[in-house]
C-alpha cells in the first residue's frame, strides 16, 4: 500500500536528518581516532556508554582489531552481531560492575543529555571519570538555536508544560508523537541539554572541544587523554 504524502514527506525528512547527523558524527569521530592513536597502534578496549553497534560500523572503525562493550538500559538493549562487540545491560549513572583499568577508553556520544536531571548527569560524569583514565564524551550545546532531537528552534527554552503539549500533539524531528501525557512529560524532562560551563563542571580534568556550525557551537566534546598517551594536563581547556 502506498504511503500517504505526509508519511512519505516525514520519512524523507528523517532520512535527511540522519544523513545530516552522520556527517557531523564522522567529523567529530576524527577527534576520537586521535585519542585511539595515543595507544601506539595496539588494540584498544572501549566502553561505549549508551551507544549502538551500528555507530561503530558507520564510522568504519576497525572492529577486527579493537573491542567494544556497548552498555544500555534494558529497554534500549540490542544483541551484538560482531564477535568483537559485546552488548550489555547497565545504568550509565551507576556502572558499579566496572573499575578503572577495565577499559582503555570510555566513550559516549549524545547520551548525557538523556539521563535526566543535572544531578543524574553528574552521576554519569562521575562514573565515566572513575572508570576511564581516557574518555570522550559529546553532548549537544544548550545554546545552539535548533534543538537537535525535536528540531524546533529554541525548544529547550520553552516551559516544561509547553514542551510536553508539543510532544503530545506532534511528531517532532526524529521523535514520534507521544499522546500519553505522562510519557510525553517524561521525555521532555529527561531531555536536558547542557552548557559549556556545565560540561566543564562535570569534567574538570578534560580538554573541551567545540563543534561549530555557521560560527555557532553545535555540540561540546570533553576529552581526557590518559595513560595511553598524552595527559589532559598537556592541553589547555577552552
Amino acid at each position: 500500500m502506498r504511503e500517504s504524502p505526509p508519511m512519505e514527506y516525514r520519512k524523507k525528512y528523517i532520512q535527511y536528518l540522519a544523513s545530516y547527523a552522520l556527517r557531523f558524527r564522522r567529523a567529530r569521530f576524527r577527534l576520537f581516532e586521535e585519542l585511539v592513536s595515543d595507544f601506539g597502534g595496539r588494540p584498544v578496549n572501549i566502553l561505549d556508554v549508551g551507544g549502538f553497534e551500528e555507530f561503530w560500523t558507520n564510522m568504519g572503525f576497525d572492529l577486527g582489531k579493537h573491542t567494544i562493550t556497548v552498555l544500555n538500559l534494558e529497554s534500549e538493549w540490542k544483541p551484538s552481531t560482531h564477535a568483537n562487540v559485546k552488548s550489555v545491560v547497565g545504568d550509565a549513572c551507576d556502572m558499579k560492575e566496572y573499575k578503572r583499568g577495565d577499559f582503555d577508553i570510555v566513550f559516549s556520544n549524545s547520551v548525557l543529555e538523556h539521563v535526566g536531571t543535572f544531578d543524574r548527569q553528574r552521576m554519569m560524569a562521575n562514573e565515566v571519570r572513575r572508570i576511564g583514565e581516557s574518555y570522550f564524551v559529546q553532548t549537544p550545546n544548550y545554546y545552539f538555536p535548533m534543538e537537535p532531537h525535536f528540531h524546533v528552534p529554541f525548544f529547550q527554552n520553552l516551559p516544561l508544560a509547553v514542551r510536553q503539549r508539543l510532544i503530545q500533539r506532534f511528531a517532532l524531528g526524529c521523535m514520534p508523537r507521544i499522546p500519553d501525557p505522562h510519557e510525553a512529560r517524561k521525555l521532555a524532562e529527561e531531555t536536558r541539554l547542557l552548557t559549556k560551563r556545565e560540561m566543564k563542571e562535570l569534567f574538570p580534568d578534560a580538554r573541551v572541544e567545540e563543534e561549530k556550525l555557521v560560527g555557532l557551537t553545535k555540540s561540546i566534546i570533553c576529552i581526557r587523554r590518559g595513560g595511553g598517551g598524552k595527559r589532559s594536563s598537556d592541553y589547555s581547556v577552552n
